[in-house]
């Protein structure tokens, strides 16, 4: 059984090296950074041997802790494909605990196993003052080790089997990365302002927390040991094997109860009625309003759109207070910075409808209809996001007088942001995910237009409402009267932009139609 897995894992691995040349080269790339990385993490840990005790403590259970969380979860942000699903093996006759154990054997022959393994064994170069801690510094590492490769096959099939729809696989990712987003640069702020610094500097209290946690238990044992902390080291090591035990026995759960579920049914909504179709004017304009608002209430790519509307905003945020800013200044930035990517995101929105896109090239004609259609769900969220969210923020603020600016400028912002996306998403239109693939996944595009059109589209954005903001912020600092000019400002520079935008754009799509559905049909 044992050789039979083996066999099947190296075939795997020999199956890499014969793919199309773009993918060998990537395969090959990774390789060399992979030993890159393994040569650098082994001469650092080396050189710690002679740096301070609390210097190669961090740096080693930090990292440490690093490498273990993006093993247990790196496979369920990734969606990863299992290449040896458990479920593939229900035929063989084997017991979930036989097919458990080879499952998890053959999972150390992996170049991301073999790196771990190396890396975790050469700790005990770190702390080699002494033989004692030596010998445990290896067992620490075997246990690292089982700890992060069985930890990365669990994570492997749990995103397999409860991630089977596509849409659920982008929910989770959009969560963790929304996850990451908030948690990155809290802690980059808490080390800034010195959290900790009472217990000997930030990294130092991080440390101490993590070191009792399944992230960094295994890591701290020797360096418990080498300061003389036995106890500290034996209930830490107790952490680190109970986590491993625990790690085996879910890994035993979830391949028995694959084993008997080896497939789970996508659930299939049925919907009744013309939905959005039967609430818009038959027209040509509300029957592509009723699509857009169709595609942004049910296709996973525009919900990881708008992860980045609040989002951005709240980290801003978090920084400016930390930094120090006033919350009087704070609270007025939200919904203007908010707004600026509500604009944006329609840069290159016919992309988006992929093979649909001929419907309104062949239709003919049929410009100004779509670019006005496309902005129907923007601007249903923008309205009650600009007109509460910025009576919100003068509240926060205490500064009733601001809400003209408020207002002028976010109004100013959104409808800039539409005008200039109504002409870039026509002229400059580039490659985007299709219909039901990853939202976090991105087609090659040929040269720069990519990039172009969305750094174009967006510093356009921010270039062209910068009057209005000039306004808002001089009624800040000089003057309130101000804030009035930046209100009739941000509405008149924003319904000029959007005016020659949508009429452009128009134009453009009417002249360009079967280059813009060869964008969008480019893979």
């Amino acid at each position: 059984m044992a050789a039979e897995f083996l066999r099947l894992r190296l075939r795997l691995l020999g199956n890499t090296f014969k793919r199309s040349t773009s993918e060998l080269t990537g395969v090959v790339i990774g390789t060399v950074l992979a030993l890159v990385v393994t040569v650098a993490a082994v001469v650092a840990l080396v050189m710690l041997r002679d740096a301070s005790a609390d210097l190669a403590r961090n740096a080693v259970v930090l990292g440490g802790s690093v490498v273990v969380a993006i093993f247990w979860f790196a496979p369920l942000l990734l969606s990863l494909r299992d290449g040896m699903d458990p479920r593939s093996f229900s035929l063989m006759g084997l017991t979930a605990d036989r097919i458990a154990l080879g499952l998890a054997a053959v999972a150390f022959v992996s170049l991301p196993a073999i790196v771990v393994t190396i890396v975790s064994l050469a700790t005990a170069a770190t702390w080699s003052a002494s033989p004692g801690t030596a010998l445990l510094a290896v067992v620490a590492g075997l246990v690292a080790a089982v700890t992060c490769v069985l930890g990365a096959r669990l994570s492997l099939s749990l995103s397999a089997f409860v991630f089977a729809t596509r849409r659920a696989r982008d929910l989770g990712a959009a969560g963790a990365v929304l996850a990451i987003v908030v948690i990155v640069p809290g802690l980059v702020l808490l080390g800034l302002t010195g959290w900790g610094a009472d217990g000997g500097g930030f990294f130092t209290t991080l440390e101490g927390i993590l070191g009792w946690t399944p992230l960094g238990a295994v890591w701290a044992v020797p360096a418990d040991a080498a300061s003389g902390q036995g106890v500290s080291a034996v209930l830490k090591l107790l952490i680190a094997v109970a986590t491993v035990a625990l790690l085996w026995l879910a890994w035993k759960g979830l391949v028995a109860l694959m084993l008997v579920t080896p497939g789970r049914d996508v659930e299939v909504r049925e919907h009744s009625g013309l939905g959005w179709f039967a609430r818009t004017p038959t027209t040509p304009l509300g029957a592509i309003a009723a699509r857009s608002l169709t595609y942004w209430g049910r296709d996973p790519r525009y919900y990881a759109q708008l992860v980045i509307v609040p989002v951005v905003p709240l980290v801003a945020v978090i920084v400016f207070v930390f930094v120090g800013l006033p919350i009087e200044y704070t609270a007025l930035l939200p919904v203007p910075l908010m707004c600026v990517f509500l604009g944006w995101v329609v840069h290159n929105d016919v992309a988006f409808d992929n093979t649909a896109v001929w419907l309104h090239v062949v239709t003919g004609r049929l410009g100004l209809a779509d670019r006005v259609g496309r902005m129907v769900p923007v601007v249903l969220i923008a309205i009650p996001l600009i007109g509460i969210g910025s009576f919100l923020s003068v509240l926060f603020a205490d500064e009733l007088d601001a809400l003209p600016a408020v207002l002028g400028t976010s109004t100013c912002l959104v409808l800039v942001g539409l005008g200039l996306g109504s002409l870039f998403s026509a002229r400059f239109p580039y490659p985007a995910s299709r219909p039901g693939d990853s939202a976090f996944s991105q087609p090659q595009a040929t040269g720069a237009t990519s990039v172009l059109a969305q750094v174009f589209s967006f510093l356009g954005t921010v270039a062209l409402s910068t009057p209005a903001i000039v306004f808002a912020v001089l009624g800040v600092f000089v003057d309130p009267e101000y804030y009035w000019l930046s209100l009739w400002t941000g509405l008149g520079i924003g319904v000029f932009v959007l005016v020659v935008g949508v009429g452009g754009g128009a134009a453009i799509f009417n002249r360009r139609g079967p280059e813009i559905l060869a964008a969008a049909l480019r893979n």
